[in-house]
């Protein structure tokens, strides 16, 4: 075994699998969910804390470091772990993302992207050299090869020449990453397969990807306005063209039950802003589904955020904390009506241990083969509750 990375499947459960990546900074419990960093900073809370809900390695976005503060100061500050005081792994996302996200901003070429700052409107050129360079300054443990995500409702032509570029900036991508000897001794690089939603150009995405050869898979493209029908209709395809002795990783999902039906067609890693997001709009993701806790229903409510939670937010580890419970709703529906920093705090510390909590009930589903009764139970209280 390589101490840079490796991965192994301990378990499986129909399509579902548990394991674990092994890298240099730390093992990477499967499936994972990455909290979003986005801007060196999980927002709202601290990295120990992030730490202590269990997550095993968090996101960064190149495009948005590259802006700011700039990779270059990132790497003579000692790197984006030094800098967030992270130890653990980070994902660096490549800035493709943002080639469909920022389209008035940008112009696409063979070579690469041409953006407008959106802070102040300087100008940059991101290409798949460019963005390996910017992720080995920023000294992220797993790269992303740079790609291009078509926007949902493209036509067949659009999505076989997006798809067919995406696959050249991958190979580009594989020689810029093994020029840095340094970084590339002891980081992994991830492909991206795209295809929209059409099962035989995702069949030629992911062949192209294996030629080229790379150690974990993502799966680009979606959750961008398809809907989850649709999404779940490629995942009962897409997951199992690419290898299945590497990790398949899933871009920006999503909701829970997005995680819970893609866990059940062979995902292993997933990442969103939603929890956090939600945590600073008042949305807190519960057992029993979404509550919105601005809801005048709960300003006098002392119960728990969740009843079943056993994060330090709902009173789970109170002991720790000297105290015998956490923060009740009324308290929560006061500071985020109020607009109190805390409220988004504990908001999202809580999303983001659900989520974990979530991950960590699966992999156990999985090593005890009890994944579709874990899957129905969890559908008939989240969606019933």
């Amino acid at each position: 075994m390589s101490n840079r990375f490796n991965f192994k499947i301990n378990a499986r459960d129909g399509k579902a699998r548990t394991g674990q990546i092994e890298m240099m900074r730390g093992n990477i419990q499967t499936p994972a969910f990455m909290p979003v960093g986005t801007a060196a900073t999980v927002k709202a809370m601290r990295p120990a804390e992030v730490a202590a809900t269990g997550a095993d390695i968090i996101l960064g976005n190149t495009y948005h470091l590259m802006l700011r503060p700039g990779a270059e100061r990132m790497a003579r500050l000692g790197g984006l772990h030094q800098f967030m005081k992270w130890d653990k792994p980070i994902l660096t996302d490549s800035g493709g993302y943002q080639v469909m996200s920022l389209s008035s901003l940008r112009k696409l070429t063979e070579e690469g992207v041409t953006f407008k700052s959106h802070i102040d409107g300087s100008k940059h050129v991101l290409t798949p050299e460019r963005s390996m360079e910017i992720q080995r300054l920023l000294g992220s443990d797993i790269v992303m090869a740079f790609d291009e995500c078509p926007p949902n409702g493209v036509d067949q032509k659009q999505a076989e020449k997006s798809m067919a570029l995406s696959m050249r900036w991958a190979k580009r991508s594989r020689d810029g990453f093994n020029s840095g000897e340094e970084h590339a001794a002891r980081s992994a690089l991830f492909g991206i397969q795209q295809g929209s939603l059409d099962e035989r150009l995702r069949g030629e995405s992911a062949a192209a990807l294996i030629d080229i050869g790379f150690d974990g898979y993502a799966i680009g493209g979606l959750a961008v306005g398809e809907g989850q029908e649709a999404m779940f209709n490629v995942l009962d395809f897409a997951p199992e063209q690419l290898p299945d002795d590497k990790p398949r990783y899933l871009m920006g999902v999503g909701k829970p039950d997005d995680l819970v039906g893609a866990v059940a067609r062979g995902v292993d890693m997933f990442d969103c802003v939603l929890p956090t997001r939600s945590g600073r709009n008042g949305q807190a993701f519960t057992h029993f589904g979404p509550i919105n806790i601005r809801n005048a229903k709960f300003a006098e409510d002392q119960g728990p955020l969740d009843e079943k939670c056993v994060c330090p937010v709902c009173g789970g580890d109170g002991s720790k904390q000297g105290m015998s419970s956490g923060w009740s709703r009324a308290y929560i529906h006061h500071l985020v009506r109020s607009g109190e920093i805390l409220g988004a705090m504990l908001m999202t510390q809580h999303n983001i241990s659900y989520y974990q909590i979530l991950m960590a009930n699966m992999r156990k589903a999985i090593a005890k083969g009890e994944f579709a009764a874990f899957q129905a139970d969890f559908n008939r209280d989240y969606f019933g509750g």
